[in-house]
């Protein structure tokens, strides 16, 4: 079951991964199990593949959308107690308000989830009010903000500002990233991480986390 569930991911196929995790449902599966042994084995591959060149952007998003609508099948079937112990830490991405640009954001969400990380994706062009409105909802260990635009990057500030504004800056990490976006940009607007890719955003939440 596991390794058909993995396969179904690495071969971007939706409807399989769906039955597949339906029918581990059925079966009595745990449905973490279901998480952890099948569908994130499934889109590490695929991640490393895309690292490496094999396949493509919209191989990984397709990939995704897969993972991501098990995930949601299984989601009502997992105790919080069970997600909790799961967990590597819970974190909120979303990409800045006025910038609709969603694909980098989407690639991280997915290898967070991938390394164990509860991911609650806002999507795109999301508000200052937006994000603080989850964070004091979901209580995440990181938030994290995405821009390709420069026009678009001091909405991260406004972010931060609300947060020291609703006494909230301290009981989350930020992270920030995107094209236009440096290190000293970061450091400037006091955010605490600061990832050029994807792979360096996965091991500064790790770090966040800790």
């Amino acid at each position: 079951m596991f390794e058909g569930i993995k396969n179904s991911i690495i071969d971007l196929d939706r409807e399989e991964c769906l039955r597949l995790a339906q029918e581990a449902l059925d079966a009595g599966i745990n449905p973490l199990e279901v998480i952890e042994n099948g569908l994130k084995k499934g889109i590490q591959i695929v991640g490393t593949k895309y690292e490496e060149g094999e396949l493509f952007i919209v191989d990984l998003m397709m990939a995704a959308s897969a993972m991501k609508a098990a995930v949601e099948l299984l989601e009502p079937h997992i105790s919080s107690e069970m997600k909790e112990k799961a967990s590597a830490g819970k974190i909120i991405i979303g990409t800045v308000e006025g910038d609709i640009h969603d694909i980098g954001k989407t690639i991280v969400s997915t290898l967070l989830a991938a390394n164990g990380f509860e991911v609650i994706d806002l999507g795109s062009e999301v508000p200052a009010s937006k994000f603080i409105e989850k964070i004091k909802e979901l209580k995440p260990d990181i938030v994290g903000m995405s821009a390709l635009l420069t026009t678009t990057m001091p909405k991260m500030q406004e972010v931060i500002e609300a947060l020291e504004k609703e006494d909230l800056r301290d009981a989350v990490k930020v992270m920030i990233g995107g094209a236009p976006v440096t290190k000293e940009f970061a450091a400037k607007i006091g955010a605490d991480g600061y990832a050029k890719d994807a792979e360096e955003a996965i091991k500064w939440a790790k770090e966040l986390a800790s």
